[in-house]
């Protein structure tokens, strides 16, 4: 038995399959569309016509012995597949080459410019580009222009198969092709017409503006500009001088006598410097609006000079349209950022009162000294101006540009390598302040130096010293230093006072505690409770050494009441004929080395007011 064969025959534009006749049944086909050249996509379409389209008469599918088709149709659907995915590979590379790229349909253009007014503008190609043309053409164009004797009707269109020619003469000055035409969306006659006419116009002003008789005429001008110039500087100098001497005369002394109630607003002579400077300021731009007005026309009026008048205008007007442009499209950022502003200030306006309120007792917070409440609200003002720089930066003009960020990087960079003690001391200072070790107001003694605490801030503490000398400390040195506070349990306990006398042996103990103790209580400014009290302190080679301790609520007033407390020793001492040992003792003289009370108030001391008697 024959097998089935398909055969593919272009009829026309029709494509046949045909199956032979099997067993006596018929042969028949299937008409489909016939592959185009060179097409993919059409074979594809055949392919599937055929795979879903043949089929066979349900007599054929019971015949397994004579014809099995459906390897037949698995086959076909196979190659359908195949022809499919190289249907879609070649459609995608067909289209990545024929899809112009945007480097290619944007060609760069050059203007062609003579004495500063453009006339039109070129393309170029990638071997000869746009600029080195317009420069030729300019060349050309500057040196027929200069030879006048080649009269302005010569200049001319001559029409060649694939370009135009505009001609000086015999010279061309310019060839323009279909490609020039396309970009101004006209035909390349009609371009090559505007070329030539805007040729003529400018060759025309080139040669007149350099006619002899023109020129002279222009200096002429320039002779009676400059005068006026000159006589408008001198007259507004004067005007100003006058002015100036006027202003003196009449309103100086009014304005030196200026004030609003009892307070004065502001310095006389500092009004009278803003009235001077605004004076100057007045006069130094009229001065500079009239230079600018006397140059541009003087440089306007020779062809040489004439481009430099023109960009004169621009170097003025571009700079101020290129800051308003930049304002105008700021607005919104500026807006967003005003706003914020007014959103952290009263933000720190409302943590102000809360910690000021903490402050002075209204809020209390357990665990929180009121002490801690400016010092924390400082560092939460940081933090939150840290918080809406960071929002507020994106929205800042200029952010985004390279200079911005190099002179942010430049800066962080200085302040990095300067500010590492600054750094050092303002954590210092928040670390004494929250650790409590003083306050202001109170007596200190840091290292070496003793005082009291005037002020306490974020990178030094000011301390006055007893004999009112100033002195700063950085506070990471106190960090760094043993603090002794004199202040901090003399109001609840009262500070110890102590002194050391050395008695001899001679003398009983119990007399001698009674005299310490009898001194200190006529001492005034001393805590009478808790008592005083007297430690023996050694038992030495010649005397015992007595040490009295007083109390006093008082660590300011420690040296006034140091020297009050050794009056009233020595007193107490020579009322009772008791000889003080120290600070040596060699041997036993005479007489006790004691003053008798007769001779307390010898020349030239004068008698004081009575002592208080033990009793009173």
């Amino acid at each position: 038995m024959p097998s089935p064969s398909c055969e593919l025959k272009e009829l026309g534009f029709l494509g046949a399959c045909h199956l032979p006749a099997l067993q006596g049944a018929p042969a028949f086909g299937i008409v489909c569309p016939a592959p185009e050249q060179n097409s993919r996509s059409s074979w594809s379409a055949m392919f599937f016509c055929v795979s879903t389209h043949v089929s066979f008469p349900r007599s054929w599918l019971h015949m397994r012995s004579t014809i099995n088709c459906r390897p037949f149709r698995l086959s076909a659907l196979a190659l359908l597949l195949v022809v499919t995915l190289i249907d879609v590979s070649y459609a995608a590379e067909q289209r990545t080459r024929t899809q112009p790229t945007a480097a290619a349909e944007v060609s760069p253009l050059a203007p062609v410019t003579l004495d500063g007014q453009v006339l039109f503008k070129v393309r170029g190609v990638s071997a000869f580009p746009a600029e080195q043309r317009a420069g030729l053409i300019e060349e050309r164009l500057r040196d027929l222009a200069s030879n006048t004797s080649l009269p302005l009707d010569s200049l001319r269109v001559e029409e060649r198969t694939d370009r135009s020619l505009v001609k000086f003469s015999d010279e061309f000055v310019v060839m323009v092709f279909e490609a020039d035409a396309e970009i101004e969306g006209i035909s390349r006659q009609l371009l090559a017409e505007v070329y030539r006419t805007r040729i003529r116009t400018a060759v025309e002003g080139y040669r007149r503006d350099r006619n002899p008789s023109i020129l002279y005429t222009h200096a002429l001008y320039a002779v009676g500009a400059t005068a006026a110039f000159s006589l408008s500087v001198y007259l507004i100098v004067l005007t100003f001088r006058r002015l100036d001497r006027l202003l003196e005369q009449r309103y100086k002394a009014k304005v030196e006598g200026l004030h609003v109630k009892i307070f004065r607003i502001v310095e006389s002579e500092g009004i009278w410097n803003g009235i001077r400077a605004s004076k100057r300021l007045l006069q130094t731009s009229l001065l500079l609006v009239l230079f600018f007005v006397y140059s541009q026309f003087v440089l306007g009026l020779f062809p040489w000079t004439k481009t430099l008048s023109t960009r004169l205008l621009w170097l003025t007007l571009d700079p101020l349209q290129t800051m308003g442009l930049a304002v105008i499209e700021a607005v919104p950022n500026l807006i967003f950022l005003l706003i914020l502003a007014i959103v952290i200030r009263y933000t720190l306006k409302l943590l102000k009162m809360y910690f000021i309120s903490i402050q002075h007792g209204t809020i209390l917070l357990g665990g929180f000294d009121p002490d801690w409440a400016m010092p924390t609200f400082r560092m939460l003002r940081l933090v939150t101006i840290a918080f809406a720089l960071v929002i507020a930066y994106p929205y800042l003009p200029g952010s985004e540009s390279e200079a911005f960020k190099g002179v942010s990087i430049l800066l962080g960079v200085i302040f990095s390598l300067g500010s590492s003690s600054a750094v050092a001391n303002s954590i210092a200072g928040y670390s004494l302040i929250y650790r409590r070790a003083f306050k202001v107001g109170d007596r200190v003694k840091i290292d070496q130096l003793v005082g009291d605490v005037t002020a306490m801030r974020l990178q030094v503490t000011h301390l006055r010293s007893i004999k009112n000398e100033e002195i700063t400390i950085p506070n990471s040195t106190i960090l760094n230093s043993s603090v002794t506070n004199f202040s901090s349990l003399a109001r609840e306990r009262g500070l110890i006072l102590h002194t050391t006398v050395g008695i001899g042996y001679e003398t009983p103990w119990r007399q001698v505690e009674a005299m310490l103790i009898e001194a200190a209580r006529r001492t005034d400014g001393l805590l009478q409770s808790p008592l005083p009290f007297v430690l023996l302190l050694s038992l030495d080679d010649f005397a015992v050494s007595y040490q009295l301790n007083v109390y006093s609520d008082q660590p300011q007033e420690s040296s006034r009441l140091y020297a009050a407390l050794h009056r009233h020793i020595l007193d107490v001492f020579n009322e009772y004929g008791v000889q003080i040992m120290t600070p040596a003792y060699e041997g036993d003289p005479a007489t006790p080395k004691i003053v008798q009370k007769d001779h307390w108030f010898a020349p030239p001391a004068k008698p004081s007011a009575p002592t208080p008697s033990p009793n009173s």
